[in-house]
C-alpha cells in the first residue's frame, strides 16, 4: 500500500518541491516521518491524527500496520507545517480511505488544525509563483486569499478544511476555480506640508526620490531630519502590479501578517541597537532581513554612527547591486533589496560641531571617533549629502503654501520616464550604459573633467553624479545633459563642514 504526492517548502524566494510518499507494512503499529525534518514537521504526527478522527478517518496507528511518510529529496531540511495537507491527503490514499487519480499533478499546502480545518502558511505567494508552471492545479488554505486576491493564476483552488479537500478530489462537492481580483488601490495624498524645509532641501529630495539616488542628512539634533526621512516616502508613487508581487512575496516569505497585497512602497526604520541578521537578513532558518523588507521602499537609518561596524558595512552590497547574498554553510539564498537609503546622523556625539549658534563641547578625538564610525567606503556609495541646518523662528511658523500634490505628479511622472527608456530607475543605471543613456554636451563634460582633478572624485562618486545630472536634466525635460545640471549635481556630493 503505497501513495505519493506532492507539496513544497520555501527556501529564500522559491518554492522547493517535496514529494511525499505514504508506504503501509507489515509489523509493529507505528506511524513515522523521515526525510531530514525539523520539530515542527514531527509534530505534525499528533495534528494529522486528530485532524483525520474529527472527519470520521482512521488515523495511522489505528492500523495493525506501520506507516512511514518519506519527504524527498531526503538531504533537504525541511522545515515548518506546510506539509501537513500533503501528508494527510498521502496517507489516506496509501491505506485506501480515498479513491483519488494521482496521474493529476497536485501541489498540496497547508497547515491542520485539531479539527481538520486547514490554517494559513507563510510564504504562499513566492511558492506558488516558482512552482505554479510545474503543477495542474495548487491547492491553499482559504485563509491565505489576501496575499493571493491578485495572482493572476487559473490553478489555484482554496479550501477551508481537510473534508473539502477529500470531497473535491472524490468528485463529490468540486470546489470552484480561484478567480483573482482586478489589481486596484485607492490612491492617498499624504498631508505633509507641516514638514518646515528650504526649497534647497525639497529640491534635493525631489531629485533624490524621482531617480531613487541615496539620501545622507545630518545637521545638529532637531532640525527635522528624521522628520523629512519618514515622510518622503510619502512622495513617492504607487507599487505596480509586478512591484507589489515583489514586495508582497518578500513579507510573505518573512512571515509577516499580510491583511492585502503590498501597494505603498514600505517604509522600514529598524532601531541602531537591532542585529545584523535582522538587518541583513539570514538565521538559522534564513529569512529577509529589513534591507528586503525595505525592497522598492525607503530604508531609514537614523543615528547612522551609532550601528554596529559589521552592519554598515554589510550595507555595501545591497547599495551598489540592489541584493543581498546571505552564505550559510549549507546554503546561498539572495534576497532583492533595491531600496532608497537615507541615513541621518550629527556631525559629532553633541551634534552640534559648526553650529553658528549652538558651542560643540565635543573634544577634537570624540569627534574624529565619532565620524570614523562611517567608512569612506560606504560614503562613497551615498549619492547626495545635504546639510539640514536649524531654521529661524518666522520660517517654522510660517504657513507653508507649496502644493505637494504637482510634486507627487512630477515624481510619478518621472518614473514612467525612466522606466520607458530604460526599464529601471536612473540611479540603476549600470557603467557600462552610462554612454548610452546619459549622454552629456561638450561643456558638461568639460566641467566633469576639471571637478575630478580638482576635487579628487573617486570612479563610483563620478559614475554617481552623472546619474543624479541626468535625473536633473529629466526634471526639466532635456535629453542631453547640460553643464548646470553637473554643477548642480555635483554641489550635492559636496559635504559643507
Amino acid at each position: 500500500m503505497f501513495a505519493r504526492v506532492f507539496s513544497a517548502i520555501l527556501d529564500g524566494l522559491e518554492g522547493e518541491i517535496i514529494e511525499v510518499e505514504t508506504g503501509l507494512l507489515s509489523g509493529i503499529t507505528s506511524f513515522s516521518i523521515v526525510g531530514l525534518t525539523d520539530k515542527a514537521i514531527q509534530e505534525s504526527k499528533e495534528r494529522i491524527t486528530l485532524a483525520l478522527k474529527s472527519i470520521g478517518s482512521k488515523p495511522p496507528l489505528k492500523f495493525n500496520r506501520k506507516t512511514v511518510v518519506n519527504l524527498a529529496p531526503a538531504d533537504i531540511k525541511k522545515e515548518g507545517s506546510y506539509l501537513d495537507l500533503g501528508i494527510a491527503i498521502s496517507f489516506l490514499a496509501a491505506s485506501k480511505q480515498i479513491n483519488i487519480n494521482l496521474d493529476k499533478k497536485i501541489l498540496f499546502l497547508g497547515e491542520l488544525s485539531l479539527d481538520g480545518n486547514l490554517r494559513k502558511i507563510k510564504g504562499a505567494l513566492p511558492i506558488i509563483l516558482s512552482l505554479e508552471k510545474y503543477f495542474d492545479e495548487i491547492y491553499l488554505p482559504e485563509e491565505n486569499l489576501n496575499e493571493v486576491k491578485y495572482l493572476k493564476t487559473e490553478k489555484l483552488f482554496l479550501f477551508k478544511n481537510l473534508r473539502e479537500v477529500i470531497d473535491h478530489l472524490e468528485r463529490r462537492n468540486i470546489k470552484e476555480r480561484f478567480v483573482p481580483q482586478e489589481f486596484s488601490y485607492e490612491e492617498k495624498l499624504e498631508d505633509i506640508s507641516f514638514i518646515k524645509i528650504s526649497d534647497y532641501i525639497l529640491r534635493a529630495l525631489l531629485i533624490s526620490a524621482s531617480g531613487r539616488h541615496n539620501l545622507l542628512l545630518y545637521g545638529p539634533p532637531g532640525t527635522g531630519k528624521t522628520l523629512i526621512a519618514k515622510n518622503l516616502v510619502n512622495l513617492l508613487p504607487s507599487l505596480n502590479y509586478e512591484e507589489s508581487l515583489e514586495v508582497t512575496s518578500i513579507y510573505s516569505a518573512g512571515g509577516e501578517t499580510l491583511n492585502d497585497f503590498i501597494y505603498r512602497p514600505p517604509f522600514r526604520s529598524p532601531h541602531h541597537s537591532a542585529s545584523p541578521v535582522s538587518i541583513l537578513g539570514g538565521g538559522q532558518n534564513p529569512k529577509p532581513g529589513e534591507i528586503s523588507l525595505a525592497h522598492r521602499g525607503v530604508l531609514f537609518l537614523d543615528e547612522l554612527p551609532e550601528f554596529r561596524r559589521d552592519i554598515l558595512e554589510g550595507l555595501r552590497e545591497p547599495l551598489e547591486s540592489g541584493e543581498i547574498t546571505v552564505a550559510r554553510a549549507k546554503k546561498t539564498i539572495k534576497y532583492p533589496a533595491k531600496f532608497l537609503f537615507i541615513g541621518a546622523y550629527n556631525p559629532c556625539p553633541c551634534g552640534y560641531y559648526g553650529d553658528p549658534e549652538k558651542e560643540c563641547t565635543c573634544s577634537p578625538a570624540d569627534i574624529r571617533r565619532y565620524r570614523k564610525k562611517i567608512s569612506g567606503p560606504i560614503l562613497d556609495r551615498i549619492d547626495m549629502l545635504i546639510n539640514v541646518p536649524r531654521m529661524k523662528g518666522e520660517d517654522v511658523l510660517k504657513e507653508d503654501l507649496r502644493d505637494y500634490k504637482d510634486i507627487v505628479e512630477k515624481i510619478k511622472e518621472m518614473k514612467e520616464i525612466q522606466i520607458r527608456r530604460q526599464g529601471k530607475y536612473n540611479s540603476e543605471i549600470e557603467p557600462k550604459e552610462i554612454k548610452k543613456y546619459c549622454k552629456m554636451d561638450e561643456k558638461a563634460e568639460e566641467l566633469l573633467k576639471k571637478s575630478i582633478d580638482r576635487l579628487k572624485i573617486s570612479i563610483r562618486a563620478v559614475h554617481k553624479i552623472i546619474k543624479i545630472a541626468k535625473t536633473i536634466s529629466d526634471l526639466e525635460k532635456r535629453d542631453i545633459i547640460k553643464a548646470e545640471d553637473i554643477g548642480e549635481a555635483i554641489q550635492y556630493r559636496i559635504k559643507e563642514e
